[in-house]
């Protein structure tokens, strides 16, 4: 009798592994998936962040030259148009990548503050600085990227 009590403890341990190793495999392959959907999401935001800093740094520059060389008041107008609308463009994909990665918030906070500083310089030398100055920071910003996401 003490084998077959035995034989039936031991298939019902082993079935009873094997539904624990089932729902561990099943917890891995999700999070597995859900790190995968994360960094997807990431690579995406992060290219449309570092497009709409490009666009917005277009049109500021645009802007600006417009305004030092003075230009009419409804080009200058039209410009700021513009650009208020590069802007906004920003604001979707720099609080994505905040969110989903931590340690790009600041240096896509930094990327965005120099693109939007390109705002009121005082001359061409000047508005040529903040541009350079702006590019920079997008390529920490993508250089950061790489480092979190390697």
């Amino acid at each position: 009798m003490w084998p077959s009590v035995i034989a039936v403890v031991g298939t019902l341990l082993g079935g009873a592994l094997t539904g624990l190793l089932q729902i561990k495999s099943a917890r891995i392959a999700q999070s597995a998936a859900r790190a995968d959907q994360r960094a997807e999401a990431l690579r995406k935001a992060l290219g449309e962040l570092v497009a709409a800093l490009g666009d917005h740094r277009r049109a500021m520059w645009h802007r600006e030259v417009l305004r030092l060389d003075g230009a009419g008041t409804e080009a200058v107008e039209a410009a700021r148009t513009a650009s208020h609308a590069t802007r906004s463009a920003v604001t979707g994909p720099l609080v994505a990548v905040s969110v989903l990665e931590r340690s790009l918030a600041e240096p896509a906070r930094q990327a965005a503050l120099a693109a939007f500083d390109l705002r009121d310089a005082t001359d061409h030398a000047a508005l040529a600085s903040r541009r350079e100055a702006a590019i920079a920071a997008t390529d920490e910003l993508v250089a950061a990227a790489g480092r979190a996401m390697a």
